[in-house]
This record gives structure tokens, C-alpha cells and sequence, in this order.
């Protein structure tokens, strides 16, 4: 689980906006570039080119 600091902190590389835990707490959500950011052993892998397109499935 990623701490609450570090959320409040962290940006999306791509656009700098702010990104939020899915629910599931397997991934880093931008709203604004629709892109995912996975999160590996407790960590965001905050790469622009490792990101995944937003799903519909994916934004509760």
C-alpha cells in the first residue's frame, strides 16, 4: 500500500497533474492523459512509456 504522503506529493510525469489510487491499489490513475501508472511490489512505476490508456472499467 502506498502511503498517503507520498500520494499528496506525486504528479503525473506526463502533463504534472495530480493522480489517484484505483481501487483496487494496483495502479496510479491521471485523469487529465487518461493513463494508468502500475504499481510493482509498492512501488509506482511513474514512466510515461510504461503507462497504460485508461479504461472505463478503470475510473471508480
Amino acid at each position: 500500500m502506498i502511503k498517503q504522503e507520498l500520494l499528496d506529493i506525486i504528479a503525473c510525469p506526463k502533463c504534472k497533474g495530480p493522480v489517484r489510487l484505483n481501487e483496487d491499489e494496483t495502479g496510479l490513475i491521471c485523469e487529465n492523459c487518461q493513463l494508468v501508472y502500475e504499481i510493482r511490489d509498492g512501488i509506482p512505476i511513474m514512466l510515461i512509456d510504461e503507462a497504460a490508456p485508461l479504461n472505463k472499467e478503470q475510473t471508480s
